[in-house]
């Protein structure tokens, strides 16, 4: 049973890392390459973490809490430094390659057609 869990551990965090590893390389402006690795790879490199976390405490007389800390250190840290790459970009004016939203959802309109319809009304 703890093979399977760890199998599935390894698994899933190598697929995050994978998806996050291509979405950087895939997507075309800055803004967007910036969403890839640092929620992908992050429940990526967390899974595989988790996985060597719970290995070791199997292994070992004791619990493995140095995994556990640098799963702490990656949580923490990934977001904070996500949002102040954003905050830099924008700071240097970075253009982003995607359209702005219309100016009905940005006025709080709803994307229902009958509010679109009543608000031409």
């Amino acid at each position: 049973m703890l093979e399977l869990l760890l199998s599935v551990l390894i698994l899933v965090g190598a697929g995050f890392t994978l998806i996050g590893s291509l979405g950087l390389l895939r997507l075309r402006d800055f803004y967007s390459r910036l969403h890839a690795p640092t929620k992908a790879t992050t429940l990526g490199v967390g899974s595989l973490l988790i996985a060597s976390a719970v290995f070791f405490s199997h292994q070992d007389d004791g619990v493995s809490l140095h995994e556990v800390l640098v799963t702490l250190f990656l949580f923490i840290t990934a977001p904070v430094s996500a949002h102040l790459m954003a905050k830099a970009a924008l700071h240097l004016r970075l253009q982003s390659l995607a359209r702005p939203p219309n100016e009905d959802l940005l006025n709080g309109a709803g994307c229902d057609r009958d509010d679109n319809e009543a608000a031409r009304e």
